[in-house]
């Protein structure tokens, strides 16, 4: 059974920071990519960060500069380091994993850890 649990969500003021953890098991971690997507209140999920099973990272362009992900591929968890957050960060955050093997797709989301921005 595949399960992704985040954590390390939470209340916080503008300019201040978060870690996100995800723990993945069911999985062979390593070969997935990872992301951490955010769904705010009345607008669409989006991806906020990613990384692929090598370690390049994408980013969306607001998080820039701001958020780090990572991988532990041992560990078999994912973060996301948010610092000098805003307003704007205020989410759900979601873990996701993905994977392509023989044409068929393989893809798993957690159940969300909310980030709360507010002074």
């Amino acid at each position: 059974q595949v399960q992704l649990v985040e954590s390390g969500g939470g209340p916080v003021q503008p300019g201040g920071s978060l870690r996100l953890s995800c723990a993945a098991s069911g999985i062979n971690f390593s070969l997935y990519r990872m992301g951490w997507y955010r769904q705010a209140p009345g607008k669409q999920r989006e991806l906020v960060a990613d990384i692929t099973p090598g370690g390049i990272t994408n980013y969306l362009d607001s998080v820039k500069d701001r958020f780090t992900i990572s991988r532990d591929n041992p560990k078999n968890t994912m973060l996301l380091q948010m610092s000098s957050l805003k307003l704007e960060d205020t989410a759900v955050y979601y873990c996701n994993a993905a994977h392509m093997w023989l044409g068929a797709k393989f893809n798993y989301w957690g159940q969300g850890t909310q980030v709360t921005v507010s002074s």
